[in-house]
């Protein structure tokens, strides 16, 4: 019999978290769903790691590391950061979804520490470079993070009766119209 290895029990448990929040939501995602998945059981996630909420938020977590280590980002490239996020939601739309469900589900007294150090750590990137004369500093830094954010995850948003609805074009076109869009707002002037 081989030893009990407590470090791939936790791993397992978050990777099937990880589906589960995905698909279900925080509300529709079950605990024995997931000990299940990982070959596990549910008091091995109350061991583990607390509770569901906390399972949450280190599925949550995954997904910000994730998506930091695939699309760094670059407040001196905003366009390319924007066209590059698009392209990653539509390869991994695991991710979106995950910080949808924070977003619709979980209330104010439940942020996310990494989402917020990962959104701070934006924010102050675009402030320096507005005060290095890089970005327009007429935009609030987290005003523009927020439109540059708005405007890569657009099309993972629509509804599915929009898209039918409309010509889609292709992910690389949509990458670059979202790049093209992201620089007319960097480009428009301030307002009067």
């Amino acid at each position: 019999m081989a030893p009990y290895d407590a470090q791939a029990t936790r791993l397992r448990l978050l990777e099937a978290a990880y589906r589960e929040f995905a698909r279900f939501g925080f509300a529709g995602a079950r605990v024995d769903r997931i000990g299940e998945a990982a070959e596990s059981n549910k008091s091995q996630i109350y061991h583990y790691f607390g509770g569901k909420s906390q399972l949450f938020d280190a599925a949550l977590e995954r997904a910000i590391g994730e998506m930091e280590a695939e699309v760094p980002f670059d407040p001196t490239d905003l366009p390319g950061y924007a066209a590059r996020l698009v392209r990653l939601h539509e390869r991994r739309p695991e991710i979106m979804r995950l910080c949808t469900w924070q977003r619709l589900e979980r209330t104010d007294d439940e942020l996310n520490p990494a989402g917020m150090a990962y959104a701070r750590s934006q924010i102050d990137a675009i402030a320096r470079t507005q005060k290095n004369g890089d970005l327009p500093a007429h935009l609030h830094p987290g005003f523009l993070l927020g439109f540059v954010l708005h405007l890569a995850t657009g099309w993972v948003s629509v509804s599915p009766e929009y898209e039918a609805a409309i010509d889609v074009p292709d992910s690389e076109k949509r990458a670059r119209h979202v790049e093209n869009a992201v620089r007319a707002l960097l480009t428009a002037p301030a307002p009067a």
